[in-house]
């Protein structure tokens, strides 16, 4: 899949920046409930973009420092057990925090999470198949899956 760390980080940064856009938005654009993501709105789909790189950001700390992420282990038998119940746990601690907070861990979660990775030991991720499988999946695979969703609340918002 990848054979070296900047391969792929540079790769993670491609496939993030379309979603930057997000934090353009006004608060209130953002607020937008849109009916083809089952009334989800743009800060929806900035806290779901962020849970999931915070994640990642715990499991590549633990990596910098250690042959195993205990974060990493748990996300994956967690979505293995419950899959989209675990969205929902991810996204409660977010629904009463304010905007502006969510902004500013939007702004600094994506590079801190690429700072950490460039740290972590390419055999502790990059030659790791398991370890890098669930990386991918919850870096630029999930951006791909949420890429439709994106232009719909841009759509939504008048973008």
């Amino acid at each position: 899949m990848y054979l070296d760390a900047l391969s792929f980080l540079e790769d993670e940064r491609d496939a993030f920046r379309p979603f930057e856009v997000l934090d353009e938005l006004t608060d209130d654009q953002l607020e937008l409930p849109v009916e083809s993501l089952h009334g989800w709105s743009g800060r929806n789909l900035m806290i779901h973009l962020l849970v999931w790189q915070e994640v990642l950001l715990a499991a590549a700390k633990e990596l910098a420092v250690s042959e195993s992420s205990p974060t990493l282990d748990r996300a994956d038998a967690d979505w293995a057990a419950r899959a989209d119940a675990v969205n929902d746990d991810l996204h409660a601690p977010w629904a009463d925090r304010p905007t502006a907070e969510l902004r500013a861990r939007f702004q600094v979660v994506p590079g801190e999470l690429r700072g950490y990775l460039t740290v972590v030991p390419e055999s502790r991720w990059i030659k790791h198949a398991t370890r890098l499988r669930s990386i991918v999946r919850k870096s630029l695979e999930h951006y791909d899956d949420h890429r439709s969703d994106l232009d719909a609340v841009l759509t939504a918002s008048g973008r």
